[in-house]
């Protein structure tokens, strides 16, 4: 072996980011490294996506996650500002916390998940196994999370539930933006893909208990990722 295999046998592989995802780092890392300081303006949406050379919805997206983690805030008419060089112990998500949001799901989602299986319709069911096998195929980050939420929608509708499907409609810009910060940070998408899966195949079956563990796993395991996110944020 030459030297040059021999480093590189060495490397590690390189890990493919989106572009939203390497938006979010250069400017968190920017805002925590003390180079943007509190009460800092941003630029707008439009001079940094031409200073990044990616497009508006890439830029908003990014300074999504940074306002979901308290590091900057989106004043109407004025501007972006950095409002804290260190992320909150809690993402904030519009009208709602993460925190809030994860204890109210469970009691939502797990029984609308196993209603689902013994209520819902061929139709709704093909609805379910459309937007799953987009999910898995989808490259856009901001489409992605968009399914993930029509999902999670779909599976409360089958549940044949008003309350449940009412509950998830209204929260779910709140989920958009935490799956879309949650992915961004994790990279938990491919994860999610299979969790819903098991969630659909359980649903397919009419197997209601084992879909409310499916629903249970991956609430749990979204839950997780938020410890990660905002764990480190406190140690």
């Amino acid at each position: 072996m030459n030297l040059s295999d021999s480093w590189t046998a060495g490397q590690g592989q390189i890990v493919r980011v989106s572009a939203a995802e390497a938006v979010f780092k250069t400017i968190r890392s920017a805002i925590e490294s003390g180079e943007l300081s509190v009460g800092a303006k941003l630029s707008s949406e439009a001079a940094l996506a031409q200073q990044y050379g990616v497009s508006r919805s890439v830029v908003r997206e990014a300074l999504r996650s940074c306002t979901a983690l308290g590091l900057t805030e989106t004043q109407t008419g004025k501007g972006t500002f950095v409002v804290a060089n260190r992320a909150s112990s809690d993402l904030l998500l519009g009208k709602f916390s993460a925190r809030s949001l994860m204890e109210a799901r469970p009691h939502i989602e797990i029984p609308a998940a196993q209603f689902a299986a013994a209520r819902r319709t061929e139709e709704q069911l093909e609805q379910m196994r459309a937007i799953v096998e987009r999910m898995t195929e989808e490259s856009d980050p901001e489409a992605w999370v968009s399914l993930d939420a029509s999902f999670h929608g779909a599976i409360a509708k089958a549940s044949g539930n008003g309350v449940f499907e009412r509950v998830v409609n209204d929260i779910r810009d709140a989920m958009v933006n935490q799956s879309e910060t949650i992915n961004m940070i994790t990279g938990r998408a491919h994860q999610s893909d299979l969790e819903h899966r098991l969630i659909l195949d359980a649903i397919a079956g009419g197997r209601a208990a084992e879909a409310g563990l499916a629903m249970a796993g991956h609430l749990s395991a979204v839950d997780a990722a938020l410890t990660t996110i905002t764990g480190a944020q406190t140690a």
